[in-house]
């Protein structure tokens, strides 16, 4: 990205503005991408390890698969998803609250008696499945955001705050030059009268 400037005082203060700004926010730049950074990897752990509790609970209930016959599909349903946003490292992100159930009324005389405890168990599974699709989101928004954080970093390291002090060195260089020009100008002309005197 070329910076565009004017071999003058004014741009050159104009310059002077932009680099102190991004030198300014430099430091809380990269201190939100480092804090992204954190928040995506512990969001990432935290889906693992619910994709894992889950898992174990599904494998600790083999032992009742033959029962799961006998359970009434659309017996119980998710009725709501209770969510809040909040924010991380300037970034909002949907974080669960509750998991809301509807469960059709049943016959509790002409049904198995377990089934209650299946109800439960289901509502657990659901209620870890949920939270961890939640951490999934979580950890692709805010990684999306520290992408964007990264690039901009870089921007402001590598490209504009060189490219700003090389534009004010070369501004500052040609005024110094010109000022030199200025200042021999003004002694030949000094000089002119005196070295027309002297040659009379």
């Amino acid at each position: 990205m070329a910076i565009k400037y004017q071999l003058n005082k004014t741009s050159r203060n104009e310059l002077e503005k932009q680099l102190k700004t991004r030198v300014k926010a430099l430091p809380t730049l990269k201190n939100k991408e480092s804090a992204l950074r954190l928040e995506v990897k512990r969001a990432k752990q935290r889906s693992e390890e619910l994709v894992q509790e889950l898992e174990q609970k599904i494998a600790s209930y083999d032992y009742m698969a033959g029962l799961w016959n006998e359970f009434h599909q659309g017996l119980i349903a998710v009725r709501d998803v209770e969510m809040e946003m909040v924010k991380i490292a300037g970034v909002k992100v949907p974080v669960l609250k509750n998991v809301l159930f509807e469960v059709k009324p049943y016959n509790l005389f002409c049904n198995p008696l377990w089934l209650a405890d299946g109800i439960q168990i289901l509502k657990n599974l659901v209620q870890v499945g949920i939270e961890s699709e939640f951490y999934i989101e979580k950890m692709r928004i805010l990684d999306y955001v520290r992408k964007k954080t990264t690039q901009k970093v870089n921007l402001y390291e590598k490209v504009q705050i060189p490219g700003y002090q090389e534009a004010m060195l070369k501004i500052k260089r040609f005024m110094e030059d010109e000022e030199n020009l200025s200042k021999a100008a003004q002694k030949i002309v000094k000089e002119r009268p005196q070295k027309e005197e002297a040659a009379a």
